[in-house]
């Protein structure tokens, strides 16, 4: 599999994930611009020909900025849940917009695409487990590691995971109360720590890639996000997976596993 992020943060995310042996890849969220997605694509060395679909895991216009010019396009069609379906405007070409269940598993070409639900201040809020050949999990926008989530980290072979804040610079930063309360609850985002405890207690040993992703530019930083979450997984014998972290304004490496 071939496997990047493109975007991840508060201002737009994008995940790209292609399956090796069919060339077939999806989109996790569009949250950028149709632009930027394919010029993000050709720093890679990628086009948009194998995209066979956009998979939404919410409303939120930093997951589905780019998704409609993307998708007529392209003439590539849009998966979401039909309450995400309805609490937004997807796009303007309804033949393209599938409805699909927060338990579905969805196949294109060779690729299995399972939805699956989680906590978050949203309409219907999913997040999605590709599998090809491995098993990649897209896990952002959780406010605490459900047991759907604590299940896909278990089996996964490569993961994208939320590490949006750390706490005492959520406290002690801009934010209005309310807004803070919000970031830190159940509803809300998985802190560095949080992402951190749940792969030491929950991912098995062929965990081979974790990329931190969806981190605030106000209340988190690269390099605090790295260091928390590598100081609390070290200390699990025999696990060192490779830990990177994606950025909002530049995509990752291209992974091959």
């Amino acid at each position: 599999m071939k496997i990047a992020a493109l975007a991840s943060g508060s201002a737009g995310n994008c995940f790209y994930l292609e399956d090796g042996r069919s060339e077939t890849a999806v989109l996790i969220d569009a949250g950028i611009s149709t632009k930027q997605i394919s010029l993000r694509l050709a720093l890679l060395g990628l086009t948009t020909d194998k995209i066979k679909g956009i998979f939404i895991t919410h409303e939120h216009r930093d997951h589905i900025k780019g998704a409609d010019v993307f998708a007529r396009k392209f003439q590539v069609p849009i998966f979401a849940t039909g309450k995400t379906i309805n609490s937004c405007s997807l796009c303007a070409d309804n033949s393209l917009i599938k409805t699909i269940a927060n338990t579905e598993m969805v196949k294109i070409g060779g690729t299995q695409v399972q939805a699956f639900a989680k906590n978050h201040r949203a309409a219907d809020p999913i997040s999605f487990t590709v599998l090809a050949d491995k098993q990649v999990s897209v896990i952002t926008d959780a406010g605490h590691a459900c047991p759907n989530i604590i299940r896909q980290i278990t089996g996964a072979d490569f993961l994208f995971l939320e590490s949006n804040h750390d706490p005492e610079m959520l406290q002690n930063g801009p934010y209005p109360a309310f807004l803070k309360t919000w970031i830190a609850g159940d509803y809300g985002h998985l802190s560095n720590a949080a992402a951190g405890h749940c792969v030491r207690q929950h991912a098995s040993q062929k965990l081979t890639h974790i990329v931190l992703s969806h981190l605030s530019s106000t209340n988190n930083t690269p390099e605090l996000a790295l260091a928390t979450f590598q100081s609390i997984i070290k200390n699990r014998s025999g696990f060192s997976p490779k830990v990177h972290v994606s950025t909002q304004h530049s995509p990752t490496k291209l992974f091959v596993i």
